[in-house]
């Protein structure tokens, strides 16, 4: 454990990579859709998809928490158990924390009104109409399945280089158009939709947590043959 936790203090040597650029993200991607929301003349409410930026960049973050700290920390004989551990559990902490800055973000929004503009910018459609802990399920899943998808894709490049990455990208592609293909032929789109239509922000943050798992370990497995 203290391993890990060196790990965790390693990735923050770089405090602006992994603590300042998602808040800074953030809060331009909120000035300028309450600029844009200032500007569009109508008395109903406004929703705007700008909240999705930080969660993109946390594949940013899995990307360089691999490329950039993956080799110092073998330098330094720290198992690659104690380096994903850190890892995981470092970024499980900044997605908490930009979690609550959603919560709150969303909280005073609608106490004022959507600031004074009538935009909603935390406030997202179908996701905010459960519970609080619907919606920072919801947020905190999110997060933590782009950072573990970009943290894989990583591993892969270590593990196997610009080949590898090429073959498991076009292999995921093929497989989701064999799997779209195949829901076709079999006429299991209404079923598809009506499953979706049933499900909560709750339900799939559940079934996102469980394809999170299976992800993050196909990425330790991976993580145990890289190369620094």
């Amino acid at each position: 454990m203290s391993r890990a936790v060196a790990v965790a203090r390693m990735q923050l040597i770089n405090k602006w990579t992994f603590l300042g650029w998602p808040v800074v993200i953030l809060a331009a991607a909120f000035l300028m859709s309450l600029a844009i929301f200032a500007l569009i003349p109508v008395a109903e409410n406004k929703y705007g998809g700008g909240s999705q930026a930080p969660m993109w960049y946390f594949m940013v973050l899995g990307i360089q928490s691999m490329t950039l700290v993956f080799p110092f920390s073998q330098g330094l004989s720290i198992s690659r158990r104690a380096f994903y551990l850190g890892s995981l559990g470092l970024f499980a902490v900044i997605a908490l924390g930009m979690t609550g800055l959603y919560l709150l973000g969303g909280v005073i929004e609608r106490a004022t009104n959507g600031w004074g503009v009538s935009g909603y910018f935390f406030t997202i459609p179908w996701v905010a109409d459960g519970p609080w802990y619907s919606t920072a399920a919801f947020f905190f899943v999110v997060m933590m399945f782009m950072f573990i998808i970009g943290f894989w894709f990583a591993t892969i490049f270590k593990r196997w280089g610009t080949t590898g990455v090429l073959i498991s990208t076009l292999g995921t592609v093929v497989v989701l158009i064999g799997l779209a293909a195949l829901a076709t032929l079999l006429e299991w789109w209404g079923s598809i939709g009506g499953w979706f239509a049933g499900q909560s922000p709750l339900s799939i943050s559940g079934w996102a947590a469980l394809l999170c798992i299976l992800l993050a370990a196909g990425s330790y497995a991976t993580l145990r043959h890289a190369t620094p």
